[in-house]
């Protein structure tokens, strides 16, 4: 587990991921055409406006994380 550094909103936060999520992470951002900022601050934003409020942020990438890798297993097999 490390702690990574972001700036969402122009404010300083970070959050704590496993190396191989912080690279899924990074990876997800590339795809979207997105810095790893911007795609924290559209996650965050998403996160409270669904009313996750008790899911931190750290959590929140994961599930991104998560989601996309499927959502890819799914484009492939169709």
């Amino acid at each position: 587990m490390r702690k990574h550094s972001l700036t969402l909103a122009g404010h300083r936060t970070s959050v704590s991921l496993e190396p191989a999520f912080w690279q899924a992470f990074q990876n997800c951002a590339e795809r979207e055409e997105l810095s790893v900022n911007a795609l924290a601050e559209r996650i965050d934003a998403a996160r409270l406006r669904e009313g996750q409020h008790n899911l931190n942020l750290s959590a929140a990438i994961r599930l991104h994380v998560l989601q996309d890798l499927q959502a890819q297993l799914r484009a492939v097999s169709d």
